[in-house]
């Protein structure tokens, strides 16, 4: 078996020279704790991961495991070949780090608000959320948020992104976090990671959300189509239909919420009429899912697991809705701007003019390119 490149000595004592330097540059004189936690948890991924054909010669590698690391590779391909995302070392090496998620993400909110807290950071700028290789840390910083009286969702990730900036090093790993995920999942969450090395709008986490969304959605139907067998796509197809609907019904409770909230609207209930309003729309959305979901099993040949929309759900409240307008708002504008590189690009890759689109929008002031997207509004969604 090859060594692993971060273990040998030199390169060793060069990344955690690379770490504590990051972390002095990054940290400052302030949250030294936090942005150490970040480098160490980052160091310990990285030093975990060995190059996929490595595991693929382990005799003790499950043969599961080794099945679905050559999807993953015939994935990174495609990625690659047919969606012009980038050709470099991300999602060619795995780790297993022995835990659920990779990190834990806290995001926070006002009781009467769906605009998320933002914490910014020197390199990445402002972000809606702030994440922990810990859970424990998570779950204390989600206790202070929630002593100040605002209210706090707490969820695991199963990836993230460095934004092509440790390519160097290896780049971004596949993980135990998410490499059994079923082909069409597995295909979307390294579609959407890669699409945010194309282009990263500082202080903007709905437009590099929503447009990697965006990117995941048609990528992920262009595999399908390709190279999906029936039964692939039938779960596919299924998977679809059910993401769909949840987010409809999820929309549809964060327009209600948003019109209770909205501080220029008609004042014409007390606080405390609000706080009655919105739990009422809080059990109209539960009693709304689980309508849907009976529907589900329902119509499924075979009981379904449905615990990450149950968890979801139960824990539903502004901070979790705030956050997850970030990956779906700005989708159906993105992929309207896809469909028009497509047609004025018949004959060369609409992947490539339309990122030289995003990455143009990405660098124009937040208000003009909210403006920009709004005019592609009223274009017909091909999402799924």
């Amino acid at each position: 078996m090859r060594e692993n490149f971060l273990s040998r000595p030199g390169v060793k004592r060069c990344w955690v020279a690379f770490c504590v330097v990051l972390t002095v540059v990054l940290a400052g004189c302030a949250d030294v704790g936090y942005y150490l936690q970040s480098a160490q948890g980052h160091m310990g991924v990285m030093q975990a991961a060995k190059p996929v054909d490595d595991w693929l010669g382990e005799p003790e590698a499950p043969l599961a495991l080794k099945r679905q690391l050559e999807l993953a590779q015939r994935i990174r391909r495609f990625a690659a070949t047919e969606l012009a995302l980038p050709d470099n070392p991300s999602y060619t090496r795995y780790a297993d780090i022995k835990r659920s998620a990779v990190v834990w993400n806290v995001v926070a909110a006002p009781e009467l608000s769906l605009t998320v807290k933002t914490w910014c950071f020197p390199v990445a700028g402002c972000v809606g959320y702030r994440g922990y290789f810990d859970e424990a840390q998570a779950r204390a910083q989600a206790a202070e948020l929630k002593a100040q009286g605002l209210e706090v969702s707490v969820y695991g990730v199963p990836a993230y992104s460095t934004l092509g900036w440790m390519n160097w090093i290896g780049g971004d790993p596949l993980l135990n976090t998410f490499i059994h995920y079923p082909e069409a999942e597995l295909a979307r969450l390294i579609f959407h990671e890669l699409a945010h090395q194309v282009a990263y709008a500082k202080n903007d986490t709905m437009f590099n959300e929503s447009f990697a969304t965006a990117v995941e959605r048609l990528g992920g139907n262009r595999w399908i189509e390709q190279y999906g067998s029936e039964a692939v796509k039938r779960q596919f197809n299924a998977n679809s239909e059910r993401r769909r609907e949840f987010r409809a019904l999820t929309q549809a409770t964060r327009k209600a919420l948003s019109g209770l909230y909205d501080p220029e609207g008609p004042d014409l209930t007390s606080r405390n009429e609000k706080i009655a309003l919105k739990g009422a729309a809080m059990e109209t959305f539960r009693s709304h899912y689980a309508r849907l979901r009976a529907a589900w099993q329902d119509a499924s040949p075979a009981p379904l697991n449905l615990s990450g929309y149950d968890t979801w759900v139960a824990n539903a409240n502004n901070a979790a809705f705030g956050a997850q307008a970030a990956y779906d708002d700005l989708v159906p504008q993105f992929e309207a701007l896809f469909r028009q590189n497509a047609a004025l690009s018949p004959d060369h890759s609409p992947w490539l003019a339309f990122y030289d689109s995003v990455r143009h929008l990405s660098q124009l002031p937040e208000g003009e390119r909210r403006k920009a997207l709004a005019d592609l509004t009223h274009s017909k969604p091909v999402e799924k």
